[in-house]
């Protein structure tokens, strides 16, 4: 899936859109994506100027973010206008490598379960073959009022 198609499904943009294509979707069970870090991104300037490294919540919300994905392609919708993918949890979040300029982070997010709307997500975050982080992950769609 290219950017093009991701934003069919994401309502983010431009600096907050945090995935670049996703290689791999298995509807109701795993998706795995992508997220180039450049030195560009504009977070970089203030953390940290000497020493550039990606902010955690923000490899949380990349994969959140492929676990929006997941969601709407497992239930074969895509997200209106009148509804907000929120994330409604993080349970276990750990970060485990620092991530800079240069570096491909590898999301992996694979469903857990869904219980009254709220889907729950295992997420970890590559460089290579070391894990950054991991976190599990709740969200959920409600109409905007």
């Amino acid at each position: 899936m290219d950017i093009n198609e991701i934003m069919k499904y994401l309502p983010h943009r431009y600096p907050f859109l945090m995935l670049d294509r996703v290689d791999q979707i298995e509807p109701g069970k795993r998706i795995v994506a992508v997220k180039n870090v450049s030195v560009n991104e504009p977070f970089f300037q203030g953390h940290f100027p000497n020493r550039p490294v990606f902010p955690g919540v923000l490899i949380v919300e990349a994969m959140a973010q492929a676990a929006a994905i997941l969601s709407f392609k497992s239930e074969n919708t895509t997200p209106d206008a009148d509804s907000v993918y929120y994330f409604v949890g993080i349970d276990g979040a750990r970060f485990k490598r620092p991530v800079g300029p240069g570096d491909t982070l590898l999301l992996e997010v694979e469903f857990l379960r869904a219980i009254k709307g709220i889907w729950k997500f295992a997420g970890k975050a590559r460089v290579g073959d070391t894990v950054a982080a991991e976190a599990e992950l709740m969200c959920t769609v409600r109409k905007v009022v």
